[in-house]
């Protein structure tokens, strides 16, 4: 009787979990893997026979001896920091505003959000028009010198012209997430500090920051994994360019495997990468689970 319900119990997890570990062993761990072993090969990406085996030769070669790799990584790293400080500074303050009692509250949710529904590619061209054709319009008519800046032109402009989308459209979702996080603050805990005395400051400092640190935890995760993988508003606003001033890390390695044909190469700098966003994201991860609270 006991093998027989083991074997119905064992059979219900194979047909409910099954294909789920079937889809996940396809998709994500063997071409992992896969790319793992390929790091160590010199491959074109057409013959998997004419895969030859390189061993360290690749690592080498981007420590030593591939000076546009680190261009892109510093670019990436830069452009990392000043996205997630800005994302999250914008779309918490987004969320103290509409938390608030304002009649158009729930409206103004919807419209922050939206950026982050349009697609990457698409949302790219739309602020390419917009920084190419838009500003200069605006610039022309009203003669402001900000608006006939080359925004796309030169490494600087070129990019805070990419983090400016990139918070455009991030903080929406981010500021949803706080949104939760602070309606689940109990009222008894402000009220009490408001009649103590504290001001809107202490309030923020001593009571609301401490409570949302699961919710900061979550998006500092979110909006540093996303910058670091950023590709599809890099390539559709500036494709690198000037030069490759503003390349990220992700085009970079698209560049190598697809266009330059070398998939050994490729998959060495997306494993180097890979493992460099992993170290970095569990160590914010693990610093910030350190500062929650239970209210």
């Amino acid at each position: 009787m006991n093998r027989k319900i083991k074997w119905h119990e064992w059979l219900q997890q194979t047909v409910f979990v099954g294909p789920g570990l079937l889809i996940f062993l396809l998709i994500v761990a063997v071409p992992f893997f896969m790319g793992f072993y390929y790091t160590f090969t010199e491959w074109d990406g057409l013959d998997l026979n004419h895969a030859k085996w390189v061993g360290f030769e690749n690592i080498h070669r981007i420590f030593t001896d591939d000076e546009r790799f680190w261009t892109a990584f510093w670019f990436t790293a830069r452009f990392t920091i000043a996205a997630v400080l800005l994302t999250n500074v914008m779309s918490l303050l987004l969320a103290m505003l509409l938390t608030r009692n304002l009649k158009s509250r729930n409206v103004l949710r919807t419209i922050f959000f939206l950026p982050n529904v349009i697609g990457g590619l698409l949302l790219g061209y739309i602020w390419y028009f917009i920084y190419v054709r838009g500003f200069a319009a605006v610039g022309e008519a009203t003669g402001l010198e900000f608006f006939n800046l080359p925004w796309l032109g030169t490494p600087t402009t070129a990019f805070w012209g990419i983090v400016n989308v990139f918070v455009w459209q991030t903080a929406g979702y981010m500021m949803i997430i706080y949104i939760a996080a602070i309606i689940g603050i109990p009222k008894d805990l402000t009220e009490a500090a408001r009649i103590d005395g504290a001001n809107p400051w202490q309030i923020f400092r001593s009571i609301t920051v401490p409570l949302i640190m699961p919710a900061i935890t979550i998006c500092l995760f979110l909006t540093t994994s996303n910058a670091f993988r950023m590709f599809d508003l890099n390539l559709s606003l500036t494709a690198g360019g000037p030069g490759y001033a503003s390349e990220s890390i992700a085009l970079n390695i698209y560049r190598e495997a697809l266009t330059n044909n070398r998939y050994g190469l490729g998959t060495a700098k997306a494993m180097i990468f890979f493992f460099a966003v992993a170290l970095i994201t569990v160590t914010q991860v693990w610093f910030t689970k350190k500062k929650e609270v239970e209210a």
